[in-house]
């Protein structure tokens, strides 16, 4: 399997090896290890292991993930070790820039569409919905020169509560 296979299946199925929307943090951490920063404030938590971002609510006693964002951005900036051991072991190598054309052919070949989401509020960036699951894809509209991003990069992958709209 490959990076690109590891995208798809983020906004596809809407978890990561097997944990996702819903997950506890330690069923998060028996899969993605124990190298994570955690930054949490009352009710909230937002645990950051590089590449992916999970943030959890406590509904009584209990805290469950409640979104997920593949942070691709981050790749070129940290490379191979803003990748967690466990998905560069199941996935392979993670490229610094990954292009939405080629997320969105893979994404057509397994019979999903993707169609335009924008926040007229932003320029820079573009966001796209995949229609049958509800996961968002922000792409780089704009770069700067300075920037190792392109237009068409892929900034980063969402997974909300919209996806059991969708498929729950």
């Amino acid at each position: 399997m490959s990076f690109l296979d590891f995208y798809t299946h983020v906004v596809t199925r809407g978890d990561l090896l097997g944990v996702g929307i819903g997950s506890d943090p330690a069923e998060w951490e028996a899969k993605l290890g124990a190298d994570y920063l955690d930054v949490s404030s009352q009710g909230f938590i937002r645990r950051d292991y590089g590449l992916v971002e999970v943030s959890f609510q406590e509904d009584g006693n209990a805290w469950s993930c409640f979104g997920i964002n593949v942070q691709v951005h981050r790749l070129r900036l940290d490379g191979p070790s803003a990748v967690p051991g466990p998905l560069r072991s199941a996935y392979g190598a993670f490229p610094a820039r990954t292009k939405f054309a080629d997320l969105r052919a893979a994404l057509r070949v397994q019979g999903f569409s993707v169609e335009p989401d924008n926040d007229s509020s932003t320029t820079d960036i573009h966001r796209y919905r995949v229609t049958q699951s509800g996961a968002r894809i922000f792409v780089v509209a704009e770069a700067a020169a300075s920037d190792a991003l392109r237009r068409g990069d892929i900034w980063r992958l969402s997974v909300s509560p919209d996806w059991w709209k969708h498929v729950g």
